[in-house]
């Protein structure tokens, strides 16, 4: 994987690819940013008349199911419809299906009708979907009691299987957020350890990790785009100067990323293939 960086990179600046994302309004402007400092354009629409039209002009879309209202739902569905029938990649983020049974179902439909190249979300949220036990106590974010870290080894392995079981089971790339990001494709798993802890300090970084992955899946496959953008935010999140505030630190995420190289890449992705 590492050495897929320039070649991905390379395409995403000679294409400027254009990425649909209906997200949460909290964070469409950091996730447009975001889409930008990679050298992709994005286009944020959402209306319900006007999404089919904007999909098929896109490369690839991100939906969230972040700060949910009828109209998002609907166009969500509209949108993942579309771009499954013109062959479009889509990821999903499953952001609150842990606590609310419309979010849960909306996921449920969209996996099953738009059949997305990724489902992405935090391992409780991973884990409701698969029809699991999990902990809704934290809301959207994932609870202490499912969290996967490495001072916890086997709870990486455990959910290394549940991720690779589900992603096989649907036929796509499933990517679990976290201290250490978990995806798979059904076959292979890796594991990413970038990141810093401020990341879950800034409201949206999920919902940028989603449009990340969007832009990489415009010019590669699913299962390298995720590792992809798994690494490079970590990477930006590492980089980004919290010395003088969250603020900063908010705004240093977005820099990192429009300054990313390969020489940055090369010496800080710690990426990992599990071959258990």
């Amino acid at each position: 994987m590492y050495n897929k960086w320039n070649d991905v990179k390379g395409k995403i600046d000679s294409q400027s690819p254009l990425i649909h994302c209906i997200t949460s309004p909290i964070a469409i402007n950091d996730c447009a940013n975001a889409v930008l400092a990679l050298g992709a354009k994005p286009i944020m629409a959402e209306h319900p008349l006007e999404v089919e039209n904007i999909t098929l002009m896109s490369k690839s879309i991100a939906v969230s199911l972040a700060n949910i209202t009828d109209a998002r739902a609907e166009s969500i569905m509209i949108s993942g419809k579309t771009a499954c029938k013109a062959g479009i990649p889509s990821v999903i983020d499953l952001v609150g299906v842990t606590c609310s049974k419309m979010r849960a179902d909306l996921a449920k439909k969209y996996i099953t009708q738009c059949r997305p190249a990724v489902i992405k979300g935090n391992v409780s949220e991973i884990k409701a979907v698969c029809g699991m036990g999990f902990d809704a106590s934290s809301g959207i974010d994932v609870s202490d009691k499912d969290k996967v870290d490495s001072a916890n080894p086997k709870s990486i392995e455990e959910m290394s299987y549940i991720v690779k079981n589900y992603a096989a089971a649907n036929g796509c790339v499933v990517m679990a957020s976290g201290e250490t990001d978990i995806i798979s494709d059904g076959k292979e798993v890796y594991h990413i350890s970038n990141g810093s802890s401020r990341m879950a300090d800034v409201t949206g970084t999920g919902c940028m990790l989603n449009c990340i992955t969007a832009v990489f899946m415009s010019v590669t496959d699913a299962l390298t785009a995720c590792v992809l953008a798994a690494a490079v935010l970590g990477i930006s999140g590492e980089l980004a100067d919290d010395s003088r505030g969250l603020g900063t630190y908010h705004i240093g995420l977005i820099d990192s990323l429009s300054l990313m190289d390969s020489e940055k890449f090369s010496q800080m992705a710690k990426i990992k293939k599990y071959n258990k």
